[in-house]
């Protein structure tokens, strides 16, 4: 049997090892959880400021320009009166529409039984759509048989 005491390098090597498997990162769930792809048509500027919004609150972003958002919309489940101008999926959930960042790590924290999130239309003030006098909204978590308002906000402030 090797003594590691004597190795410095395999030592380091299985402190290194150590600290990696406590970390949640080396699990892949929160690199998971904090990626999110985003399903938008190239000529929309808002679902690129929604996108900004994310990664400012700590989400890596991968966008996937697509005139068929129609089409993505109806593959991931979301309902036609929830539609918005762009729709993501993280940690294995839909986003639709201009949804914070707040709720979205909310949702990754609870990790209840649905399909997703949506802030259906295009409120003034949300995420990606600032300027102007910020409007109230609901953030809306719908699965296949349930939808209830998860959580309410003034812009991007949570009321």
């Amino acid at each position: 049997m090797v003594n590691v005491e004597s190795h410095p390098n395999r030592r380091l090597a299985l402190m290194l090892l150590a600290a990696a498997s406590l970390s949640p990162i080396a699990s892949g769930q929160a690199a998971e959880d904090s990626s999110i792809t985003i399903h938008k048509d190239p000529n929309c500027g808002c679902c690129s400021g929604w996108a900004l919004h994310l990664q400012k609150n700590g989400f890596a972003t991968k966008i996937i320009e697509t005139s068929q958002t129609d089409a993505v919309k109806k593959r991931l489940g979301v309902p036609g009166d929830l539609a918005s101008c762009h729709t993501a999926e993280v940690g294995g959930y839909v986003v639709e529409g201009h949804v914070p960042a707040t709720a979205l790590k909310r949702l990754l924290a609870e990790k209840p039984v649905a399909t997703g999130l949506a802030v259906a239309g295009m409120p003034m003030g949300s995420p990606g759509m600032e300027g102007g006098q910020p409007e109230r909204y609901d953030v809306v978590l719908f699965g296949l048989s349930e939808r209830r308002v998860y959580m309410r906000f003034i812009g991007e402030r949570q009321i």
